[in-house]
């Protein structure tokens, strides 16, 4: 794979908006990337999806010129941190080495093990060193996206602080071998947090990040998407035959939620649960699935996220539905 320019304005046609408007990106604006769109570690694009200009724009500056950091982005479950990486680096045939940690992560996952395997059929096993996914972006010039970070024990992770300072990998494990970073490695981190912690306990097992650590870290937050982008969104998710007037009281249901689940100026909402952008399409779906049943509205939005909630909260959110919906909700 060779690095390559790649005009922004044609990768990224017709899929930016800012504010309720789309906007062409500059003609002279170029990006890093890769020339070979079959490399099977580039993500899949999707075609309907919707990019912000606010965020792109940060993660262009990021991919573009690093300038010896990490980029962290943290927002609210659902609201697309992920997604935003693997649709910038879609566009881009950009790989990523993308990995979910947990509270059993150690740092030897991201260099690589060895393991019993065998080269060919038929071939006795024998024990190979098999590089893990840090290893394979620092060679070859990948993303590494470490997705809900702040699980992870923090003196694991400081694993990561002599690569993040631009230092070669070594693998001891491998004879000594010392991989020095491709000029296009970077390291994308994704969470729920931004390293302080979990007050509201919500997010069960989430860690307070090591200070040290996280000023290798260039901070991003992804947030909800606006009520015109995520009307958009169920419009191109969804069939045809649901009927689009739904949408509105469906977002703004949404949003309430969201308000009583984040709560306001530092002070954690009264709602344990929160109606993502994609707990809402997977709710206009179900709808859709479901068309004709009786209460359809309300069984769907039970399937899609209400069974899982404590009883005050299924009453509360069925009682603002109810206020928002009217006698609809009830059919």
């Amino acid at each position: 794979m060779s690095v390559i320019k790649i005009k922004a304005r044609e990768a990224f046609q017709g899929s930016v908006y800012d504010g309720k408007k789309a906007v062409e990106l500059p003609e002279q604006q170029q990006l890093l990337g890769f020339d070979d769109p079959k490399n099977p570690f580039i993500p899949k694009s999707h075609k309907e999806y919707i990019f912000r200009k606010e965020e792109l724009r940060t993660v262009f500056a990021y991919l573009m010129r690093p300038y010896g950091d990490a980029l962290y982005i943290s927002g609210p479950t659902g609201s697309g941190k992920t997604s935003l990486i693997c649709e910038v680096t879609a566009r881009l045939n950009w790989p990523v080495q993308q990995i979910t940690v947990n509270g059993r992560f150690e740092f030897q996952q991201l260099k690589g093990q060895f393991v019993l395997t065998s080269r060919t059929p038929g071939e006795t096993p024998s024990m190979r060193f098999m590089h893990g996914p840090l290893a394979r972006a620092m060679r070859e010039g990948h993303i590494l996206l470490l997705n809900e970070v702040d699980l992870a024990d923090p003196a694991e992770l400081a694993g990561l602080n002599d690569v993040l300072e631009g230092r070669p990998l070594v693998i001891t494990e491998n004879g000594g071998e010392i991989i020095h970073p491709h000029p296009m490695f970077r390291v994308v981190a994704t969470a729920n947090s931004f390293g302080n912690g979990d007050d509201s306990g919500r997010y069960v097992g989430v860690q307070q990040m090591n200070l040290a650590a996280m000023d290798r870290y260039r901070p991003m937050y992804v947030g909800y998407a606006p009520e015109f982008v995520e009307r958009m969104i169920l419009d191109r998710a969804v069939p045809k035959s649901f009927p689009r007037e739904l949408f509105d009281p469906m977002i703004q249901l949404a949003n309430e939620v969201r308000q009583l689940h984040l709560g306001k100026d530092g002070v954690p909402g009264t709602l344990g649960i929160t109606i993502s952008t994609r707990s809402l399409v997977r709710w206009a779906m179900l709808a859709d699935t479901f068309r004709g049943a009786p209460n359809l509205m309300k069984m769907a939005l039970n399937q899609a996220l209400l069974l899982r909630a404590e009883p005050v909260d299924r009453e509360t959110v069925n009682n603002l539905a109810v206020a928002i919906f009217g006698a609809v909700w009830e059919k």
